[in-house]
């Protein structure tokens, strides 16, 4: 089983990720310290709250560089994966920079915000963070904020309008949904991150 290293940034729910990898017989690791995650074998960077907030953590952690400088898969969930990317517009702050992406408020075309609940997921065909999960498959997404849909999507969902629902540039991989939150399919996409990238 690959050493895993759940990424500390003191602003999100990291045991239910981590009880998450614990059904599939992974023993995740939460760590903030530079030598365990260089050290790993695959990353996870969880994210709950403010994109500010989280970024302020990273900082004061001394988290950001090891994290833009990871060559191990790392997957990136919810507010994690939007911090890959260059900017957001939640609280106005440049993110870490690994993903050629910005995060910019949902446009819900008049749509409740935050979009809560179960959404269908079409992704590319073949890709290994989706294998054996269906086209249109349900995963249970939380946020008001997303990545429009570019270069780096390999996985879109609609709500109002289309955005990312995945994606991906090199090792960095992120989803916008909870897969931890997300039954068999999100089981299943956990279990492909483990063992297929």
């Amino acid at each position: 089983m690959p050493n895993l290293i759940i990424i500390d940034t003191g602003c999100a729910n990291l045991f239910s990720v981590q009880a998450a990898f614990a059904r599939l017989g992974c023993r995740a690791r939460i760590s903030a310290d530079p030598v365990a995650i260089a050290a790993a074998d695959k990353l996870l960077l969880p994210g709950v709250g403010t994109a500010a907030a989280a970024m302020h953590n990273i900082a004061a952690r001394g988290l950001a560089d090891p994290i833009r400088r990871a060559q191990q898969p790392l997957l990136g969930i919810c507010l994690g994966m939007q911090l890959l990317g260059e900017y957001s517009a939640e609280g106005d702050v440049p993110a870490l920079g690994v993903l050629p992406a910005r995060t910019a408020i949902l446009d819900a075309d008049g749509l409740p915000l935050p979009h809560m609940g179960w959404n269908t997921v079409r992704h590319q065909p073949e890709h290994p963070l989706f294998e054996g999960i269906a086209q249109d498959s349900h995963f249970y997404f939380v946020h008001s904020y997303s990545i429009a849909v570019g270069a780096c999507t390999v996985a879109e969902s609609h709500y109002g309008s289309a955005f990312s629902a995945a994606v991906q540039q090199g090792n960095f991989y992120g989803v916008q949904f909870h897969p931890e939150r997300s039954g068999k399919s999100g089981a299943r996409l956990l279990h492909n991150f483990l063992h297929n990238l």
